[in-house]
């Protein structure tokens, strides 16, 4: 055989891992496509296949002692707790996001880590996501660019990275069974162009498939996804896990294209593989492709741990690893407004007023919860930068876990500001606000907060407002501080970042990543979302954040890309050059102010005639400039095809469309200061299709864009797989099952009588949206999925007897 008719091998298969499959009988192969527990791979000790352990991480290693849980309780080990993701990303610093990722993964090899789970790069879809805070960005090219610098830098210290979750996870609220409903053309270009981007420039060794349903598929046994997509199509290499208890039906995941059932299900699933497999349901090539992978992937952990040196020491490791996660909360502190009163001079009478600044709130809740190696504090931060030079008075003004306030606390902290020559009053969303599991029924932060702004803005004329939170909060009051800054949830070190960028140690370094509202009720998304426990229709198509914002001339509170410096710039005319679809601009950019800092150089493209319906303009590109006081240099962009592409859905296929486009370069997507005309030649044809008259499609417009009926929410009883705990509710019986089963569950996490009240909030959102397959898959052995048959046969046998009594119907016979 010569080496061109050598076969090819499928993606992420090497000839050893195949050579390997092909000795194992077929239960050896069916096992290793199962975690052994919750943490670790199968080993295959026969061969010397070592397991390797997946833990959580998207912005800091959270290895868990013991077995453990996915619920963020459980213990773990200490490790640097960077900003979370809507941080990250609204730094727009691709360098140091790569910086960062080097250090999450030197921490997991340290830790013996094969896979670090994430990053997360989800689109924010809606604001109430109560996840959006380990998400990047509305807009996939900046999530994808920001999520490849993360995989790029941790997977160059031999870990591998994680990508979650595929695909179209935009809300928590029962994201284990809910069908997302999405054209064809939105999923591309909005939903999955994040993902493509960071598969292709970052190759990612592993991908995690979300728990939702998509277009009436699961999305971890969609074949379209999974295969046609994700590895025919962009080209992935690597392997392929299911989220935590996310497996529906492991033989169809296998034959779409999944690798690893997470976590372990105690062999639930293998006569199920088996039996399809002599079904002729199920081929040995799908189930020898995901085992060649699983062993592909433990080799190669192993192969970089064994040829790698021993990491510094752990001390050292952690104080530099903490001095960066202070750099990048400050890079990724946004300046929202500001009259001049910022930066501060440490001197005369300051009031710290926030019970934020002693007990910060630093990170979300859920599987990404991080035990810190220490935790600086914005009070400590502030008395140590003031030394001698001024006065600090400090009152916490409301309680830090649950927002609350009571009058004596009101009280105390107008009594401190009214001795002040300046206020900096740090408010936002306690963790029971936003955590996985569960998403925000509105964007408020607690009315105690809004009073503290209130009453200290109504008699102080010097006021700065600092701002914890994960994602957007709505700001009636934006007008009353002097300045406002947007720390977001800044990590270990947050509480000196906010100091540093207070009295101008660093510049506030960020811009937004995500469009503030002013109202949520102006949101096409706001139409569906979390309003249906089983189906989410996203009628608003490609119009997410500022497409929307702009497109229907609807201004956002902050826009997407804003962001104020301490330093001014002046952007020069740019330049164009290159030839079609592959062009660069060039914008001189000079600080013309009398500090360095630094600006984003966004570059949006707007297409003025096209055949489909399509935003007003898009980010193609951006460029992040650091200078010091009169210098000047150029912010260069590049663009290509994607940049002036649409997806014809007709086709299969993305296309230009001959024509002008306007490239306009700005410094937010509503402050342009510049545009420059090209023309293109194509020959591409795009085939016309729906056009919704407004930003909401009505439900006919939107059945024409999906090409199908408007499926029907999926009815609550009769009971089934993807039904949760929280439905058991509907009939005595099933009542009497789920108490039975929250107090089962509830015995293996660490809930007592100190438990904070977020965390409980979290945990009970945990349980009550837990599957009922999770019965049988996390038993243990204990319940079979022939026993939960069994059990959903009487619960919906009694429960229709009990409505039709309930009808005066005649009863089962």
């Amino acid at each position: 055989m010569t080496v061109t008719d050598a076969p090819v091998l499928p993606h992420g298969v090497t000839e050893q891992a195949l050579e390997i499959v092909s000795r194992l009988p077929r239960e050896e192969r069916i096992r290793l496509i199962s975690g052994a527990s919750m943490w670790y791979s199968e080993a295959l000790d026969s061969e010397g296949v070592a397991s390797f352990m997946m833990t959580d991480g998207p912005h800091g290693l959270r290895k868990q002692n013991g077995d453990g849980d996915h619920g963020g309780l459980h213990e773990s080990v200490p490790a640097t707790c960077f900003p979370t993701a809507s941080a990250l990303a609204a730094t727009w610093d691709l360098d140091l996001l790569e910086q960062v990722g080097h250090a999450l993964g030197l921490e997991a090899r340290t830790e013996e880590i094969g896979v670090l789970l994430g990053p997360g790069l989800n689109i924010k879809r809606h604001p109430a996501g109560g996840r959006n805070f380990e998400y990047m960005s509305e807009d996939p090219l900046l999530a994808g660019r920001a999520a490849a610098a993360l995989v790029r830098g941790i997977q160059a210290e031999g870990v591998g990275a994680c990508l979650k979750h595929y695909a179209v996870n935009n809300q928590e609220t029962n994201r284990m069974g809910l069908d997302t409903i999405v054209d064809e053309r939105t999923l591309r270009e909005i939903y999955l162009t994040g993902f493509e981007i960071a598969v292709r420039e970052a190759q990612p060794w592993t991908v995690m498939s979300a728990y939702n349903l998509v277009n009436g598929e699961h999305a971890g046994e969609s074949r379209k996804l999974l295969t046609e997509i994700l590895r025919d199509d962009w080209g992935f290499d690597g392997l392929v896990m299911t989220d935590w208890i996310a497996t529906f039906d492991r033989a169809v995941g296998v034959h779409a294209g999944l690798d690893l059932e997470m976590p372990s299900s105690t062999g639930a699933f293998d006569a199920r593989v088996s039996a399809a497999i002599d079904a002729g349901e199920l081929s040995e090539s799908d189930l020898d492709t995901a085992a060649a992978r699983v062993i592909a992937l433990a080799l190669r952990v192993a192969a970089e741990r064994a040829s790698r040196h021993p990491a510094a020491h752990v001390d050292a490791m952690h104080a530099d690893h903490h001095a960066l996660a202070r750099r990048a909360a400050a890079a990724g502190s946004v300046l929202l407004t500001n009259d001049g009163i910022l930066p501060l001079a440490p001197q005369g009478s300051i009031a710290l007023i926030g019970a934020f600044a002693e007990a910060p709130r630093h990170q979300g809740g859920g599987s990404s919860l991080v035990q810190t190696t220490r935790l600086d504090t914005a009070l400590e931060a502030m008395r140590a930068r003031l030394g001698d030079g001024a006065t600090l008075t400090y009152a916490p003004g409301y309680d830090a876990g649950t927002g609350e306030a009571t009058d004596a606390q009101l009280q105390e902290a107008l009594a401190a500001a009214d001795g002040a020559d300046t206020v900096v009053l740090m408010v936002g969303l306690p963790t029971s606000f936003e955590s996985e599991g569960y998403d925000r029924d509105h964007l408020d932060v607690p009315a105690s907060h809004v009073r503290l702004i209130q009453a200290i803005t109504a008699r102080h004329d010097r006021v700065v407002v600092t701002l914890s939170n994960g994602a957007p909060v709505d700001m009636p009051w934006a007008d009353a501080p002097n300045a406002i800054l947007e720390s977001y949830l800044g990590g270990q070190a947050s509480g000196s970042a906010v100091v540093d960028v207070l009295f101008g140690d660093a510049e506030p370094g960020g811009r937004l990543a995500e469009s503030f509202p002013v109202a949520v009720t102006d949101l096409p998304s706001n139409h569906d979302f979390a309003n249906d426990p089983r189906l989410v229709q996203y009628r608003e198509g490609p119009y997410v954040g500022y497409r929307f914002h702009d497109t229907f001339g609807v201004p956002a509170r902050f826009a997407f890309g804003h962001g104020l410096s301490y330093t001014t710039f002046e952007l020069g005319a740019p330049k164009v050059t290159g030839r079609g679809a592959a062009r660069k601009v060039t914008v001189p950019v000079t600080n013309t102010g009398d500090r360095a800092g630094s600006t984003v150089v966004q570059v949006y493209v707007h297409d003025p005639v096209s055949t489909l319906h399509r935003p007003v303009q898009e980010l193609k590109g951006f460029a992040k400039v650091t200078l010091e006081p009169g210098q000047s240099a150029d912010a260069v962009v590049q663009l290509d095809e994607r940049s002036f592409a649409v997806y014809d859905a007709a086709d299969g296929a993305w296309k230009v469309e001959a024509g002008d486009y306007e490239l306009r370069v700005g410094l937010s997507s509503t402050e342009i200061v510049a545009t420059k005309s090209i023309r293109l030649t194509s020959d591409d044809v795009v085939t016309e299709a729906a056009r919704p008259a407004s930003a909401i499609a009505t439900a006919s417009e939107f059945a024409r864009l999906i090409g199908r009926p408007i499926p029907a929410s999926r009815p609550a009883f009769p009971l089934h797989y993807d039904s949760v705990i929280g439905d058991l509710d509907q009939t005595w019986l099933g009542g009497r099952v789920k108490a039975v089963l929250t107090a089962q569950i509830g015995k293996m996490l660490p809930v007592g009588d100190d438990t904070p009240d977020e965390v409980r909030t979290t945990m009970e959102a945990f349980i009550t949206n837990m599957p009922l397959r999770a019965i049988a898959m996390a038993s243990e052995g204990k319940v079979s999925f022939a026993q939960l048959d069994t059990l959903l046969t009487v619960l919906n046998a009694t429960g229709l007897k009990a409505k039709r009594a309930a009808r005066g119907e005649a009863g089962l016979t």
